[in-house]
């Protein structure tokens, strides 16, 4: 009995943990967010194992610079349309491994 207390504890800490991560990760502009969310899952489930390092790679770059630009108050206004045009062209790049969003 204590020992499935604690594992339950320890389960309930490292989604709280998780969802944490998450949420630090956020650039802070919903259509940027959507869209690095349904990305990470598409690389995830649907790539081969042996192409994700190359878009895992794109997808930690293009977090990165999205997060940057969000930080100046002058370049966040065109940071949502960067996003869309970017979600318009993987949208089409990732179609050929089954990904949809």
């Amino acid at each position: 009995m204590i020992r499935t207390l604690a594992t339950g504890c320890f389960m309930s800490f490292a989604v709280l943990a998780a969802g944490h991560a998450q949420a630090a990760d956020k650039v802070g502009v919903a259509s940027c967010d959507d869209f690095l969310t349904k990305y990470e899952t598409c690389i995830s489930s649907k790539v081969p194992a042996a192409q994700q390092a190359t878009f895992k790679n794109q997808f930690d770059q293009t977090r990165k610079a999205w997060s940057d630009m969000a930080k100046n108050a002058s370049a966040k206004p065109a940071l949502e349309a960067s996003c869309k045009q970017t979600m318009d062209q993987m949208k089409t790049a990732l179609q050929a491994y089954g990904c949809s969003f």
